[in-house]
């Protein structure tokens, strides 16, 4: 494959060929926006259904299927009860990718938010394959053997058949990810042969990884198959994951961001984004919020990205990142000045008597 790069131009003609649909993302990972449907009530459902007045653009991984750029989050600490009618809204306003994990604990209301989607047509949806579902393979169940019986427990816990990306949540084997002491070394070539599997079966469309770094990329790129299609990762204004970008790019794996607002809120996140001065500064001289931009500077860096709100005009607010607007070359030399450190740590993985001793063996330096 021709060594190319996900990373954006910053002209001006960019802004005006994405948005006419010019792709801008190499052959493996194109983006394409899909035409806005009119306005529509649906007859099937007691509340109105609304069509999606803007179009999220998809990008194309290299199984040849397409991903939605956005995706709607479900980790989190605080579930709401109502999860799955805040996702049936989502969907009404235009989201097609829920994003969801074994260990978030909310697979069950991602399908039954589905179920009510497609039954009432919320957003003009008409069957499943309007959706596309990610979930990932939890840390107990990342050893070899363990891989395709947890995916099918995932599918029965969402009521569907298959998954459209199912991702190695993190390179981490425990029988218990709460005690360290039952960490373990993680078997990459094993427990990739298990997600080579769950695509063969047909029960995921695409299969990828999450949390892993450059390093740990080109050695499952060198032992698998069946490349990875996504790496998601921890990516923000305040970690740009440059590295990680680099080596995906060159070998046509898509990637998508998790924490693209810092995770502020979350017992490990950071204020480094939100409470960020220059943030601050370009989202009053664009008239947006600190969000907007913050989103819609990795959506320019040609990263996909899942954003977690359970507030309604937040969802709004997030998507309209993608109406005929764009960041100024000055707006990003301001934004390249924020300081750069991880947020996610992930120190709960390490341990003197573990596979990693200390962060930097985990992330392999890249910290």
């Amino acid at each position: 494959m021709a060594t190319t790069t996900f990373l954006f131009t910053h002209s001006l003609s960019y802004a005006r060929a994405l948005f006419k649909g010019v792709p801008f993302m190499q052959p493996a990972g194109q983006v394409k926006r899909p035409t806005p449907t009119p306005t529509q009530t649906s007859t099937k459902s007691k509340l109105p259904t609304t069509m999606a007045t803007t179009a999220i653009p998809c990008v194309t991984l290299n199984t040849g299927h397409e991903m939605p750029v956005l995706g709607f989050g479900t980790g989190s600490s605080r579930v709401p009860a109502d999860l799955p009618d805040t996702i049936v809204h989502a969907v009404r306003l235009g989201y097609r990718h829920l994003d969801t994990a074994a260990m978030y604990g909310t697979e069950p209301a991602v399908g039954a938010a589905v179920a009510e989607a497609v039954r009432s047509g919320a957003g003009g949806i008409s069957s499943r394959e309007d959706l596309f579902v990610t979930s990932k393979l939890g840390i107990p169940n990342a050893r070899p053997g363990r891989v395709v019986p947890a995916l099918r427990e995932s599918l029965a816990r969402l009521g569907l058949d298959y998954l459209d990306l199912f991702l190695v949540h993190w390179p981490v084997a425990a029988d218990n990810p709460a005690d360290k002491a039952t960490l373990a070394e993680f078997d990459m070539e094993g427990v990739w042969r298990g997600m080579e599997e769950c695509r063969r079966l047909g029960l995921a469309r695409s299969v990828g990884v999450s949390n892993f770094s450059a390093a740990k990329m080109e050695r499952l790129l060198a032992l698998a198959a069946v490349p990875p299609a996504v790496n998601q990762v921890e990516l923000n204004v305040g970690w740009r994951q440059e590295k990680v970008r680099e080596v995906c790019a060159r070998h046509g794996v898509v990637v998508s961001a998790y924490s693209p607002l810092g995770a502020y809120g979350a017992s490990w996140g950071s204020d480094a984004v939100m409470h960020s001065g220059v943030m601050h500064h370009v989202a009053a001289a664009k008239a947006k919020t600190v969000a907007q931009v913050a989103l819609r500077w990795v959506y320019e860096q040609g990263v996909c990205f899942v954003a977690r709100s359970f507030n309604k005009e937040r969802l709004k607010q997030n998507m309209d990142i993608f109406v005929d607007w764009e960041l100024s070359d000055e707006d990003k030399a301001m934004i390249a000045t924020i300081p750069q450190k991880r947020a996610c740590q992930g120190d709960y993985f390490v341990s003197p008597d573990g596979p990693y001793k200390s962060l930097e063996e985990l992330w392999d330096g890249e910290m």
